[in-house]
């Protein structure tokens, strides 16, 4: 497990509430997690929400299942 930092990495999720995060893939022009951090690494994170004035940062791990 490293820290990994890369640039334009973004995928879309329709997860809410709290729990394991499930990702959905990258927009294009983006790269998604598994390419950009790998599995088991960790790094920053910002979830934002398009619908609502909710956000989270944090630090968190990649689980490649």
């Amino acid at each position: 497990m490293a820290f990994v930092l890369n640039d334009r990495v973004l995928e879309t999720s329709s997860s809410i509430g709290t729990g394991d995060f499930t990702l959905s893939g990258a927009p294009s022009g983006f790269q998604s997690f598994s390419a950009g951090i790998g599995a088991s690494n960790t790094t920053y994170y910002t979830i934002a929400s398009n619908n609502a004035n909710e956000w989270e940062v944090g630090f968190g791990t990649l689980d490649a299942t």
